[in-house]
């Protein structure tokens, strides 16, 4: 029975993911929390096995709708290598960051964090862009498959120190990091939406490989759970990077922000209650 979980799990967290550009791991990290810790489905979940499991299973999330997105050409790699350079080292920062939490502070910490998600998902779209970095120095430029071109562009610097603290986020919390570099992209550094969630999910397989070598250095992988999780979330990267291309996520962007809330009291709950 906790394989069928398992890969339904994976499915769910991988479209969802793949769709706005998250990873996932909003959905695996809390999923294997509650599975393990209050119906005692899964044995040995701690917040660093629940990360570390979540970060492998994001690699291959983020490999999955990677590859989905280089067809349609919506991939900068440029950017998204830039990005990788803060968010790899952030990454193993928050990875050794996240063996000294126990489940009750892990539980607040990551209940905050998930409301704080939700809340910059309710008012990305109704956020006006800055103007600020429109002439930076490093310009980049997209057309997309309608013919229609974009022109973008950001300081690789302050890219690189806010994708930091992105990887930190991913590394502590086994998210991905998608969350917050999305909207960055978008508001800040006038990312078109497609070409943001698309090069936020190459850097979120790119940070997913290195954090989650390092939670396989300190022991803090199931590798039984991620191998049941790995096909849903291969598979359902694909849905969602198919159904990004084809219409407006929306209607799923407001019912992640209720799952995201939800979740996140729930834990904030459980966090309070012990």
């Amino acid at each position: 029975m906790e394989w069928i979980v398992l890969i339904c799990i994976g499915l769910f967290a991988g479209t969802l993911g793949s769709l706005v550009g998250l990873g996932g791991g909003v959905i695996v990290v809390p999923a294997l929390i509650y599975f393990g810790t209050y119906t005692g489905w899964l044995e040995n979940i701690t917040p660093q096995t629940a990360v570390g499991t979540s970060l492998l299973v994001m690699i291959f999330t983020g490999l999955s709708s990677t590859l989905a997105y280089l067809k349609h050409k919506t991939v900068d790699y440029k950017s998204g290598l830039i990005f990788f350079a803060g968010a790899g080292p952030g990454s193993i920062i928050g990875a050794w960051v996240n063996k000294y939490l126990n489940m009750e502070d892990f539980n607040l910490y990551f209940g905050i964090f998930m409301i704080v998600m939700a809340v910059i998902l309710m008012v990305r779209d109704k956020l006006k862009p800055i103007e600020t970095f429109k002439n930076a120095s490093f310009q980049r430029e997209f057309t997309d498959p309608s013919g229609n071109t974009f022109h973008y562009g950001y300081p690789p610097v302050i890219g690189a120190m806010i994708a930091l603290l992105v990887g930190f986020t991913s590394g502590l919390f086994g998210i991905g990091g998608g969350s917050l570099m999305v909207p960055a992209m978008i508001l800040v550094f006038l990312f078109p939406p497609h070409v943001a969630v698309a090069t936020s999910m190459f850097m979120v397989f790119l940070s997913a490989l290195v954090s989650s070598g390092t939670h396989v250095a300190l022991g803090n992988v199931k590798w039984l759970y991620a191998l049941a999780l790995i096909p849903g979330a291969w598979f359902g990267a694909k849905i969602g990077s198919f159904v990004n291309t084809k219409l407006e996520s929306k209607v799923l962007v407001k019912v992640l922000r209720i799952i995201l809330i939800f979740i996140g009291l729930r834990l904030i709950y459980q966090s309070i209650t012990g």
